[in-house]
This record gives C-alpha cells, structure tokens and sequence, in this order.
C-alpha cells in the first residue's frame, strides 16, 4: 500500500514540476508581450500565470515533504504540508488580485492606447498552454494540491479567453476600456479561485468532517452494527488528502465480544465510507458516566 501510494505521489509531483516550467515560461513571454502593447489584460493573466507556476511548484514541493515518514516530532508525519501551502498560495493570489483591481480601475478613468493584435496573437498561445496544462493535471492523482492547482489553470485558461476577447474588441472597434474591465473579470475569477481554495484548507486545518461525509449518517450506521448498543464521542477528520481518520467511543453489551464487533465495524467503515484509520474506544452501559442529554449519541 506505501509503494503504491508512493508512485502515485511521485507521479503527481512530476507532472506538477513539468507544468510549473511550462507555465513560468509563457508567463515570461505573455508579460513581455503585455508591456509591449501596453495590454494590463496580458499583464493580469500573466499575474495569474505566475501565481499558478508558484501554486504549481509549492504544491510538487509539498507532494515530495509529503512523502517523508512521521517522526518524533510530528507523529502524523508531513501530509498536511499541502495544506500549508495551498493557505500560501491562496493569500498571495489575493494580494495579486489587489493589485490588478487597483491598475484596472487607474486605466479605466484614462485608457491608454493597447496594440490589439499582439494581443490577440498572445492571448491565443496562451489559451493553448492553459489547455494542456489543464490536460496533464487533470489526468494526475485528485489531492488537494493538485485540484488547486487544476483550479487555477482553469482560471487562467478563462484568464486567456477573456484577453483574447480584449484583443478581438480592440483590433474591430478600436474600445480600450474593454482591456480593463476584462482584467476585472479576471481578477473576479482569481478571488474566486483563491478564497475556495483558502476556505478548504482552513477546513482540513480545523479538522473539519470531509464535505462528502455525513457525520450523523455514519454514527447510526455504525451503531446498527450487530453487538453495538451506541457510538458517542465520534469524530471524522481529514489528515491530508489521502487518509480521513475516525474516532468514537462504541458501547457494547459485552466487551468479551469486543474483537468480532470492532472487525465488523471496521469493515463497515472501509467499505461503506472509505475510512481505514479507525480509532474506536469500545465501553459497556455501566461505564458511560455521563447523562444521555450530555452526549451526542447514536444508536440503532
């Protein structure tokens, strides 16, 4: 199972690599071009192009930290190094948004002259990048870095497509304003990018219970296991984006029957909601202390 996981981990921070290159190279180009014909929409989605290329290159740095054993220290190992840097990421594509926004609104109170077919030539070569960009990540492991990172690439290729309508305007009629407003859109589609990504973060970082599971759903299913009278205390978390633990205190009839219940309690949990790192506490009616009022308790 670790040799498996390993590939695919090693598989994921070599696609994240070839596209942090891949990106980082046009950017350059697209930002050069955006100076030259004075474009703040070939300017933006080259912001946004980098931010991608340092959200791509932290979330290959954090796949790789992610690999490394647990230790003395950090007991659950390094996983959640992807989650610190999609938090990073998401703070600095804010900061980029900030600064586009205040540059778009300076150029929409006095349009500057924009060579619109040099534009339009870019702004097309980099919808193309963004689309295998988009291609080689989507074909990756689904961890939270990667569908950040994929997240973003989406934003940039509709960074690309709104240039290219930017460039088209201004070659047929000559309307500069149109330049800045779409670098507003753009700007929009970052935030937007950025603060779901941040809010997922902070949920794995609260341990919050995985968006696709129900927490009460689970506590009576657990519960209608044959040998168990109730679960209570029970808590489902996210470590990374590979492993969601469970913990719960179960109460049973007889903890003499103990094994054979926590076998098919565990084999309920895998198979039913994918949760392998079970930690149940087992205890009979006589050593549940607290009133039933006080507990969030499940039973069959």
């Amino acid at each position: 199972m670790f040799e498996h996981d390993h590939h695919h981990a090693d598989r994921s921070s070599r696609q994240l690599f070839f596209a942090v290159g891949f990106t980082l190279a046009f950017a350059g180009v697209e930002a050069a071009a955006g100076w030259f014909a004075n474009s703040l929409a070939l300017l933006g989605d080259a912001g946004h192009m980098v931010t991608d290329s340092i959200s791509l290159a932290l979330a290959a740095f954090a796949a790789r930290l992610a690999q490394r054993p647990a230790s003395e220290r950090l007991s659950f190992g390094f996983g959640r190094a992807e989650v610190v840097s999609a938090i990073i990421n998401a703070i600095f594509m804010l900061i980029i948004v900030g600064s586009i926004v205040l540059h778009a609104i300076q150029r929409l109170q006095q349009p500057p002259e924009v060579k619109g077919a040099m534009v339009l030539v870019v702004a097309s070569i980099g919808l193309g990048v963004n689309i295998v960009v988009a291609i080689i990540l989507s074909h990756g492991e689904r961890t939270l870095n990667v569908r950040g990172a994929l997240l973003h690439v989406m934003g940039d290729l509709l960074g690309s497509v709104a240039a290219l309508m930017s460039g088209v305007v201004i070659l047929l009629t000559g309307w500069t304003p149109i330049d800045p407003l779409l670098s507003l859109f753009i700007s929009l589609l970052i935030m937007v990018s950025a603060l779901r990504l941040l809010r997922e973060a902070f949920h794995v970082v609260m341990e919050g219970v995985p968006p696709e599971i129900n927490l009460p759903q689970v506590g009576h299913s657990m519960a209608a296991i044959d040998g168990v009278r109730s679960v209570h205390d029970l808590h489902i978390w996210r470590l990374d984006s590979h492993t969601v633990s469970l913990s719960a205190h179960v109460v049973v009839d007889n903890l003499a029957e103990w094994e054979p219940v926590l076998r098919r309690l565990k084999a309920h949990l895998a198979q039913e909601y994918a949760i392998d790192h079970i930690t149940l506490q087992p205890e009979t009616i006589e050593e549940v202390k607290l009133p039933v009022a006080s507990l969030r308790r499940y039973s069959d």
